[in-house]
C-alpha cells in the first residue's frame, strides 16, 4: 500500500502539502522522489549523486540507501511514480480503445520535459547495465503487466485470438514508439498511434477464419 501511495503522489506539486498524520518515513521517500526529479532536470543524469539528492531533500545518504541501492534504480523509480497514474490502461470494454488510450498517454510524455529523463536513462543504459536494468523492472515491467491484462481482457471478450503472443504484439505495438522516440526520424502523434493500433491489433482479431498466432503469452 505504501507502494501505490508514493506512486500517487511523487511528481505532484500539491504532494508537497504533506497530510498530518504521514509517518515522516514517507514523508522522506516522497522528498526523495521529488528532489530526484528536480535535480535531474537541472544537473542531468550522469551530475546527479546520491548525496546531492539526498542534501536537496533533506536527508542524509543512508535514508536513501534505505530505499534504493544506487542511482540507477532511484532515478528509474522517481520517473515511474510520477508517471503511473497518467499511464494507468482504462477498461472500456475494447482492447484496442484501452490500448490506443494509454499509448496515447506515453507518447505524451515522451513528447514533455519527463522524455528528457527517458532519453538520459536509456543513453546510460547502453553502457552501464545495472541503468537499463532498473528501467526494466521499475518502469518498463510493471506496465508491461498491466499490458498484459488489459490483452487478456480482450481474450476473454473474445477480441483477441485465444493464444495470441502477447509479448510480440507488445512489442509490435510500443517498439515503433521508442524508435520514433530515440531516432525522430519522424513525430510521435495521435494519428501515428492510431495507425499502429489498426496494424498490429487488426492482425490479431480473433475470428474463425484467421491463423493462429503461435508463441508464448505472459
Amino acid at each position: 500500500m505504501r507502494q501505490k501511495s508514493h506512486d500517487r503522489k511523487c511528481g505532484d506539486p500539491a504532494s508537497k502539502k504533506r497530510s498530518p498524520g504521514r509517518p515522516r518515513s514517507e514523508q522522506a521517500r516522497l522528498a526523495i522522489l521529488r528532489s530526484t526529479l528536480k535535480l535531474l532536470a537541472e544537473k542531468g543524469f550522469s551530475q546527479l549523486t546520491i548525496e546531492s539528492v539526498a542534501d536537496h531533500a533533506g536527508v542524509g545518504k543512508a535514508t536513501v540507501y534505505r530505499w534504493w541501492p544506487d542511482k540507477a534504480a532511484l532515478i528509474a523509480d522517481a520517473f515511474a511514480c510520477s508517471t503511473k497514474r497518467k499511464l494507468h490502461f482504462p477498461d472500456t470494454g475494447s482492447v484496442r480503445t484501452d490500448m490506443s488510450q494509454q499509448m496515447r498517454q506515453l507518447i505524451k510524455i515522451f513528447r514533455s520535459r519527463r522524455g528528457r529523463i527517458v532519453s538520459a536513462i536509456l543513453a546510460a543504459g547502453q553502457s552501464d547495465r545495472e541503468v537499463i536494468a532498473a528501467f526494466r523492472e521499475r518502469f518498463m515491467m510493471p506496465r508491461r503487466q498491466e499490458a498484459y491484462a488489459t490483452l487478456r481482457r480482450g481474450i476473454l471478450r473474445g477480441q483477441l485470438r485465444k493464444n495470441v503472443d502477447m509479448d510480440l504484439l507488445l512489442d509490435s505495438l510500443y517498439g515503433p514508439i521508442y524508435m520514433r522516440f530515440l531516432i525522430r526520424h519522424d513525430s510521435l502523434t495521435p494519428e501515428f498511434v492510431e495507425g499502429l493500433c489498426e496494424l498490429t491489433l487488426g492482425g490479431s482479431l480473433s475470428h474463425p477464419k484467421s491463423p493462429r498466432l503461435r508463441g508464448r503469452s505472459a
